[in-house]
């Protein structure tokens, strides 16, 4: 448990610094925008009213002023220079000793500089008679920017930190219901398969978490269930031919004379044949759970077909291949031949006197089938006969029942190739066995 509460804080920690990471860099630039763009628009606030003070002075020396009728009218912070063009000296008509160091500058672009240790901004115009620069300080703008500059500084930090308080905690109770659903989960073993996780009814993501696990447990009881009924019938079916073979050992060994060597070598032929095709379809059946099945050769359906219909299909019993057409898949031709072959051998077991056998192609599929004219298969039987070691009442002998892993290993065979299979009522008025398999390059 305290492995799983330190990778729970673990997440959470990683969440909290990639948030905060964002929230940083997120505040940090829009700090130094929001600074930057204060002090551009403070300076162009200047920079706009020098221009218009400018052009009011240019204006009154056009028509005449002296130049010491406006100087009075000068705050400390301006500064006022005249530059005249006849000698290259300048004539200072302003409120500050050293407006001489007023910077050269082109009509129209404002310049920033630094006067008596105070920063101004200048702007100037060309007159017929010389030049006309008008300063003003910018000390206001800075202190105002700088004031902001360190308000940000304390807020923004002040800001992230409250934000990875509450991205933790955020964190830590969204995460609380998916460590709720992880411990429910956890205690569940093998002895509690019908337990399942809460469903809170919120309909959120968790909802569908806890939902999704639910279905999970659900696959995970059936297989085990299935596991479990499985190994009970492996385990009797092949005990079975094991205790016939002793008991026919042991009968032997007490009477020499009952039992002839003929006998006993039928019945231990008999009975490891049945033991070797039972563990072959096992092996097979194990093939395909694990979805081993990789060949995707083409495959002539109506070839395997043909292949059974030769074969004998009992005393008595006749096989119809008039239903064989051209069809054509893509998989694994040994194990579509199973298929094929397992499907005549259950209806020669079940048959009176006809079997038939159909392929064909109907849009974009390709059906296999076997007809029989026995007693059928009732409805309410036609999907368990595919489960493993299930044999019908009328067909529970050994002799006619088979191993019950037919059905089974044709079911696999064709869930493996993409298709499907399933019985129906034949109109021989026996059972229908259907495989659908997706044609070749559909």
């Amino acid at each position: 448990m305290a492995a799983e509460r330190r990778a729970s804080r673990r997440i959470r920690t990683r969440i909290t610094l990639v948030a905060t990471a964002v929230v940083t860099l997120v505040l940090g630039l829009g700090a130094w925008g929001i600074v930057s763009l204060l002090a551009q628009n403070l300076t162009s606030g200047v920079a706009t009213r020098l221009e218009s003070e400018l052009a009011s002075i240019a204006d009154g020396l056009d028509g005449g002023l002296v130049p010491a009728a406006w100087i009075a009218e000068r705050d400390d912070d301006s500064l006022i220079a005249w530059r005249t063009t006849a000698a290259g000296d300048t004539t200072v008509v302003v409120n500050a000793d050293d407006a001489l160091a007023l910077p050269e500058t082109a009509e129209g672009n404002p310049v920033r500089t630094v006067i008596d240790g105070e920063p101004y901004l200048v702007v100037g115009e060309a007159l017929d008679e010389g030049t006309l620069l008008l300063g003003a300080s910018l000390a206001d703008v800075d202190a105002a920017v700088a004031e902001t500059g360190t308000l940000l500084a304390l807020a923004v930090p002040i800001a992230i930190g409250l934000v990875g308080l509450v991205v933790w905690m955020v964190a830590a109770r969204a995460l609380a219901p998916v460590d709720r659903i992880r411990r429910q989960v956890d205690a569940i073993d093998a002895d509690a398969l019908d337990q399942r996780v809460a469903v809170r009814g919120t309909g959120d993501e968790v909802d569908l978490l806890a939902a999704t696990m639910n279905r999970m447990l659900s696959r995970i009881e059936q297989s085990y269930a299935a596991q479990q009924r499985f190994a009970g019938d492996a385990s009797h079916e092949l005990r079975s031919p094991l205790a016939t073979m002793r008991q026919y050992a042991e009968l032997a060994e007490a009477h020499p004379g009952a039992t002839s060597t003929a006998e006993i070598a039928d019945v231990v032929r008999d009975e490891g044949s049945r033991m070797q095709g039972t563990l072959e379809g096992l092996l097979l059946l194990a093939r395909l759970d694990e979805r081993s099945v990789r060949a995707s050769d083409p495959v002539d359906l109506a070839e395997l077909a043909r292949v059974q219909v030769a074969r004998p299909a009992g005393e008595g019993v006749v096989v119809d291949p008039r239903g064989i057409e051209p069809a054509r898949v893509a998989g694994d031709a040994r194990l579509l031949r199973r298929a094929v072959e397992n499907l005549v051998e259950n209806a020669r077991r079940h048959a009176r006197e006809r079997i038939a056998i159909g392929v064909r192609a109907v849009d974009g599929t390709a059906l296999v089938w076997v007809d029989d004219d026995g007693v059928g298969i009732p409805v309410a039987a036609r999907e368990r006969v595919f489960d493993r070691f299930v044999r019908l009442d009328d067909a529970r002998s050994r002799d006619a029942g088979g191993s019950g892993l037919g059905l089974a290993i044709v079911r696999e065979i064709a869930r493996a190739h993409g298709g499907s299979v399933r019985v129906d009522a034949a109109p021989l008025g026996g059972a229908r066995i259907v495989i659908e398999l997706p044609v070749a390059g559909s």
